[in-house]
């Protein structure tokens, strides 16, 4: 099993586009967070499948710790 922390951000025009920071280029799109977190889940899977395939290794967020500063 892997861990992933995803960042949803809210579009002006609606919805929310989602990153993967473990995952670079790993980007996909929501209309609502419940549509946005379902279409994460479904890209990183692919993204952790096309790894695979490569034999390359795959990063997770296991030992990384987030916290958000307010300056």
């Amino acid at each position: 099993m892997y861990t992933y922390k995803i960042h949803l951000h809210k579009e002006e025009e609606g919805g929310f586009t989602v990153s993967v920071p473990a995952l670079p280029g790993c980007i996909t799109y929501g209309e609502d967070v419940d549509d946005a977190i379902a279409m994460a889940k479904e890209a990183i899977e692919l993204y952790i499948e096309e790894l695979r395939d490569r034999g390359e290794t795959v990063p997770d967020d296991t030992n990384t710790l987030e916290y958000s500063l307010s300056l």
